[in-house]
C-alpha cells in the first residue's frame, strides 16, 4: 500500500511506559482516500494523492478539483499530497487509508508547518549572545559586524540576521508510534510535532529509522578496545 497518510495535530498530553513518563502528540491520522495515481510510464515516477477527507462543500473546491473528484466519485478533499508506494503495490483511485498502516513502536517521520513567529531578531531568530548588558553598552541585542567594508564591499549570501521566522516546512523524523486508535482515527507518537494545534501534517513511515542500541534486545556488547587487543594477541 502506501508509505504515509494526511492528519491533523489534536496537541500533547503525556503517557507513562515501563515506568517512565513519555510526552507525546495526539494526531488524527485519516481517513484519506487515494484520488490520483502517478506511474513510471506516464508520470516519470511512482507516487499516489491523496486526500484528507473533512466535511466540506464542494463549491469549496476549485474546478480541477471538482472534476477530479466527480471523475471517480470521492468526497470533497481539501488537502491533497502525494505519498510514496510501497514496492509491489498498485492502489487505485478510491481505495481508502487508514491508520492501521501504523503499528505500535514502528518509527514515522511527521512532516508540518512551523508556527510563524514574525519579524525577529538575530538573538531570537539565530540565538546570538548579544553584548554586555550593563549600563553605556549600546551593544545588546545587535547584530554586530557583518563584513569588511573595503572588499567585498557587499553582504555575503547566507548572512545570519534578522529576519522572517518560522512558517516554513519541517520535518521531524523517526518518532515512535506510542498507540494506534483505529476506531477513532488517532495515532500518539513520541515527542512533538512542528505547527499549531488544529495544522495539517504528513505522516509517513521512516526513511531512515534508528538502528537498535547495541545490547538491546538481548545482544551482547562489544569493548572496542577489548576487541582491538584480541586481534593484536592473535597476530
Amino acid at each position: 500500500m502506501v508509505q504515509g497518510i494526511l492528519g491533523k495535530k489534536i496537541g500533547m498530553t503525556e503517557t507513562w511506559r515501563d515506568g517512565a513518563m513519555v510526552p507525546v502528540t495526539l494526531l488524527q491520522a485519516g481517513p484519506c482516500v487515494v484520488t490520483q495515481r502517478k506511474t513510471q510510464a506516464r508520470d516519470g515516477y511512482d507516487a499516489a494523492q491523496l486526500g484528507l477527507i473533512e466535511f466540506l462543500k464542494p463549491s469549496k473546491l476549485n474546478r480541477p478539483q471538482q472534476g477530479l473528484m466527480k471523475k471517480h466519485d470521492l468526497p470533497p478533499c481539501r488537502l491533497l499530497r502525494e505519498v510514496e508506494v510501497a514496492a509491489g503495490a498498485d492502489p487505485k483511485p478510491g481505495d481508502q487509508v487508514l491508520v492501521d498502516l501504523f503499528q505500535e513502536r514502528e518509527q514515522v517521520d511527521v512532516i508540518g508547518v512551523s508556527k510563524g513567529r514574525g519579524f525577529a531578531g538575530v538573538v531570537k531568530r539565530h540565538h546570538f549572545g548579544g553584548g554586555a548588558a550593563t549600563h553605556g553598552s549600546m551593544f545588546h541585542r545587535a547584530p554586530g559586524s557583518i563584513g569588511a567594508s573595503a572588499f567585498p564591499s557587499r553582504v555575503l549570501k547566507g548572512m545570519r540576521a534578522a529576519g522572517h521566522m518560522g512558517h516554513a516546512r519541517v520535518t521531524v523524523r523517526n518518532l515512535r508510534v506510542i498507540a494506534v486508535d483505529p476506531d477513532s482515527n488517532l495515532l500518539a507518537v513520541s515527542g512533538a510535532v512542528p505547527g499549531p494545534n488544529g495544522g495539517y501534517v504528513l505522516i509517513r513511515k521512516s526513511i531512515a529509522p534508528r538502528r537498535q542500541r547495541r545490547g538491546f534486545a538481548g545482544s551482547t556488547t562489544v569493548d572496542p578496545l577489548k576487541a582491538s587487543k584480541k586481534r593484536a594477541g592473535k597476530k
